[in-house]
């Protein structure tokens, strides 16, 4: 007998959580000093069980029947993925407990907000401003900030005190999230409607998603500017500038053809954007890790 069935792991969607990957990598980047057993417990705590657990709570209460974010036929769900995605939770909060009680806090902090998010009592996915401000923050800034104080050893406060840069890398990381998330519901208007979601997505509509999303990159641009240029790093922008042009071309063909026909905002195209986003800024962060 399966302890996790094909559907429950399918809708965990493992890959999708390495798309938030670009986050953690830019943390160690940053962060003056790594402790390396930390850096490897603070990884599995968020992408090997909290983002996932997150992926399948989502799942069960959506009960998706068209395509969802790299699930194209999302298969039915089952009381398995609510059971495995608390159990997930529980694992990633007990991984974070050995790192320490700061970044424990702050995974269980992660898992409750992403309950409210899907939970049909709360529902925080039925008002666009609050949802998207709660992924806005807690994906982007929230997860660099506790991610970079567990991996150093120093605690959150510390830091946010003691050094103003690493208060701008964590909005950095935000307007990033930001400017992917409205293109990630652009093709689901329908069910989302037929569910009583009203999305970001939705209230901004298909053409208003992708100004909205290509605003955020471009004020996340400008951070990632301030943030070099007040390190005296300014090649570290200019790189930024190279990894980024494949994204702006996917962006701008991907946009330019929704102008013309509103169908082509669907879950093919979505996907071939958020691969070139996500790879692109892993790619950009990786080899500042490298650089040192």
């Amino acid at each position: 007998m399966n302890i996790i069935t094909r559907s429950t792991f399918l809708h965990l969607r493992f890959a999708f959580s390495l798309l938030l990957l670009p986050v953690y990598i830019f943390a160690i980047s940053e962060a003056r000093v790594v402790n390396p057993l930390d850096a490897v417990l603070v990884f599995i705590a968020w992408h090997f069980f909290a983002y996932p657990a997150s992926n399948g709570y989502n799942s069960y209460f959506d009960k998706d029947k068209e395509s969802i974010a790299l699930l194209k036929n999302p298969p039915a769900v089952d009381r398995t993925l609510y059971y495995t995605s608390l159990a997930f939770e529980l694992m990633g909060i007990l991984i974070a407990l050995l790192v320490n009680l700061e970044f424990c806090f702050s995974v269980l902090i992660y898992g409750l907000l992403s309950k409210m998010y899907s939970h049909p009592k709360v529902r925080l996915k039925k008002s666009p401003v609050i949802s998207f401000l709660v992924v806005f923050f807690f994906q982007g800034a929230f997860v660099f900030w506790t991610s970079y104080a567990a991996v150093s050893g120093l605690s959150f406060y510390a830091h946010w005190n003691l050094d103003p840069h690493f208060r701008i890398a964590g909005w950095i990381c935000s307007f990033l999230i930001g400017a992917s998330y409205p293109l990630t519901q652009v093709y689901q208007h329908k069910e989302d409607g037929d569910r009583g979601d009203n999305t970001l997505s939705r209230s901004l509509g298909i053409v208003g998603s992708f100004c909205f999303s290509g605003a955020l990159f471009i004020l996340a641009t400008l951070l990632i500017q301030v943030y070099w240029d007040r390190l005296e790093a300014p090649e570290n922008f200019y790189l930024f500038l190279g990894c980024s042009m494949p994204v702006a071309v996917v962006f701008t063909r991907w946009f330019y053809r929704v102008l013309r026909d509103r169908s082509e905002a669907n879950f093919q195209n979505m996907t071939r954007m958020t691969f070139t986003s996500a790879g692109m800024m892993t790619l950009y962060f990786t080899i500042l890790l490298v650089k040192g």
